[in-house]
């Protein structure tokens, strides 16, 4: 089992230098020169700054990409680690990039072909297998995915069987009865998990946060002995989101020591990550999870993940806001929505999306 508390951690607060090493996937091949891995480093960072930020197109389109019309900002962080590996190939890292930015704009099949790229240069390169195993999974082509899966479990019994039990796990979430009353747990060592919504520019909290928050109220108040983790870690006026859900919380009569924060996180996987640590200590057995019912599906299956790898013995249900018109309309799986949970339930299993800069 891989951890992933400390190399996230580790990897976030190093991203900058890690640039231009390199890579634990990257194969022998002649070292590029100063200028062509100044090049890269350029390009590498300018993809991760669109990847968290966005930026001016046009002003990019200028400077790095002549001759490229690009429509979006995941638009540059692909171009990005196209060029960076344009002028080092035999790095996987980089290919590992580009094919997780095709994923995230639903590229697929592009992604699929970038994966079976990085397995032509490394045939034994198990990340790169199992996750063109899954995406041909998603995408339909189970054919394909069976083939990929004997091959991955004649090589790597053990990975590929634990891998299998995680997408049936997976698929099991993506059919679970969502919750929309708070109701009392029997469970021992009982924890809610509350997951942050993003803050206004003027640092306030929007309705699906305090919907999420109005839910927590109602399980906290249902549940007197459980501790409450709020999760949310991107500031937006000089607060966080966990900051001031625990500020809402406590105002509404929630003793604020049984509140405890994640102030880290910076999406799902992160909430997931840090409020499994938080778990540790706190000796979890039983989370409610709560989020809005958009959001659930994909929430479940990255902290079921996270949890299994970190070896946490934890239990799961669910209450959500829900943020639909009907409950058949929120039970309803769309390609797209399989597509996001699959990708980050493998992030959440240890497989970095942007090697050595973003899990």
């Amino acid at each position: 089992m891989r951890s992933l508390l400390k190399p996230l951690v580790l990897g976030m607060a190093l991203s900058t230098a890690l640039v231009g090493c390199t890579s634990l996937t990257e194969q022998p091949a002649s070292t590029p020169s100063f200028e062509q891995q100044k090049q890269i480093n350029d390009l590498v960072q300018t993809g991760m700054y669109y990847y968290w930020n966005g930026g001016d197109l046009k002003k990019v389109e200028q400077e790095f990409f002549k001759g490229i019309t690009l429509k979006g900002k995941f638009d540059v962080v692909e171009a990005s680690f196209e060029q960076a590996s344009e002028l080092a190939p035999n790095r996987l890292d980089l290919r590992f990039g580009i094919a997780s930015t095709q994923i995230i704009q639903s590229k697929v099949d592009d992604a699929i072909k970038t994966y079976e790229s990085i397995l032509e240069l490394d045939p034994e390169n198990f990340d790169a297998g199992i996750l063109a195993a899954a995406y041909k999974k998603v995408s339909g082509d189970m054919e394909g995915y069976k083939a990929e899966m004997a091959d991955l479990g004649q090589r790597y019994p053990e990975q590929t069987a634990d891998y299998l039990s995680t997408f049936e796990r997976t698929d099991t979430f993506m059919a679970t009865e969502l919750n929309t009353k708070a109701s009392t747990s029997k469970e021992k060592n009982h924890t809610i998990v509350t997951l942050g919504y993003a803050l206004s520019p003027e640092g306030e909290m929007r309705q699906p946060l305090i919907d999420r928050l109005e839910q927590t109220l109602a399980a906290a108040t249902k549940n007197p002995e459980a501790t409450v983790i709020v999760s949310g870690g991107v500031p937006n006026g000089g607060v966080t989101e966990s900051f001031l859900m625990k500020q809402w919380l406590v105002e509404k009569g929630v003793a604020a020591d049984r509140i405890y924060m994640d102030d880290k996180a910076k999406d799902t996987v992160g909430n997931a990550i840090y409020s499994t640590e938080i778990m540790k200590e706190l000796g979890t057995e039983h989370v409610t999870l709560i989020s809005s019912a958009s959001h659930m599906r994909r929430a479940l299956s990255i902290f079921a993940e996270v949890a299994d790898r970190e070896n946490a013995e934890i239990s799961f249900d669910n209450l959500v806001a829900m943020d639909f018109d009907t409950m058949e309309e929120a039970m309803t799986v769309s390609a797209n929505e399989s597509l996001v949970i699959y990708r980050d339930m493998l992030r959440g299993s240890g497989i970095w999306a942007y090697p050595g800069l973003q899990i």
